[in-house]
Formats: C-alpha cells, structure tokens, sequence
C-alpha cells in the first residue's frame, strides 16, 4: 500500500516513514511546498493531511493532484505519530497491521 503525508512536522519526517513502513506501506512525506510536489504526488492508496500544520495552498494542490475516487483521503488536524498510527490502524487492511 502506497501512502502520502502532506503536512506534518519536519523533524518527524523520518519517524512518519518508519510507521508506515512497520505497517508494510511506501510511504512519501511532504512536509512543506517544494518544487516539483505537483509531480511527486503520483496515485497514492491512501492521502493523509495533517491540516493544522500545513497551509491551505497546499491541501488544495495534493487534493487536486490525487484521483479522490481511486484515493482514500484522511484529514487529522494532529500530526502526532499516534495519529498517523490511528490512521493506518483504520485504513491499513488488517493482514498489513503493524508487527509487534
């Protein structure tokens, strides 16, 4: 499963891809508008914005860029790693749970 994290706190960028990758998921962080983010967004399985600390720019350009009917898109306003674990927890089909 393929995830993109739009938002987020940039000295958490590495523990966001270890999360996701213990729950078996490629995972792309964008924590702040770069050149290029239009192009690297690709089709991900699943867009999770972390609203409260990224700006609405760049909610509505990883929204526009993602084919929302192929795309499971998340909002938390949190950007906690328990968040991102709730989140995965609930949209990570459960043979891809995270190993203890």
């Amino acid at each position: 499963m393929s995830v993109v994290i739009v938002g987020g706190n940039e000295c958490m960028e590495r523990r966001y891809k270890d999360i996701c990758q213990s729950y078996q998921c490629r995972a792309k962080v964008f924590t702040r508008m770069r050149d290029g983010i239009r192009d690297k967004i690709g089709a991900p399985d699943l867009l999770v914005l972390f609203t409260g600390t990224t700006s609405h720019k760049m909610v509505q350009l990883a929204l526009s860029e993602t084919d929302t009917a192929l795309t499971t898109v998340v909002r938390s306003h949190s950007s906690s790693a328990s968040a991102l674990k709730n989140i995965l927890d609930t949209y990570v089909l459960p043979a891809q749970g995270a190993k203890e």
